[in-house]
């Protein structure tokens, strides 16, 4: 399936439901911190398991992880009011100004 801008948004909010929560972002980001955990594991298991040799179904598997923590991120974004394409252009602005500055490497969001 093709996904146009926004349409990702507006279709995966579809089977999104709310819980009863303080706050409405709790549940999509503690969802988003378990997907993230799965897919760091998948890696773990890699190195650990395969010496970095990628088995059968391995793409696939890390694939379907990609999309749930995408799926999560997407989620989070309208509840504290942004859209994902703000997001990614925030990111992308703040990753070439780093480029630009040349302060790829070292720690710190604002370095």
């Amino acid at each position: 399936m093709q996904v146009r801008q926004g349409v990702y948004e507006k279709l995966s909010r579809e089977t999104y439901r709310e819980l009863t929560m303080t706050e409405p972002s709790i549940y999509p980001i503690l969802g988003l911190t378990s997907e993230v955990g799965e897919l760091a594991g998948k890696f773990k298991k890699l190195y650990r398991d395969q010496k970095g040799v990628e088995p059968p179904g391995f793409r696939d598997e890390v694939l379907l992880e990609l999309g749930d923590v995408l799926w999560y991120l997407t989620q989070i974004c309208p509840n504290v009011g942004f859209t994902l394409e703000q997001v990614a252009e925030a990111n992308l602005d703040k990753i070439m100004d780093r480029r630009r500055r040349g302060v790829l490497d070292g720690s710190g969001d604002m370095r």
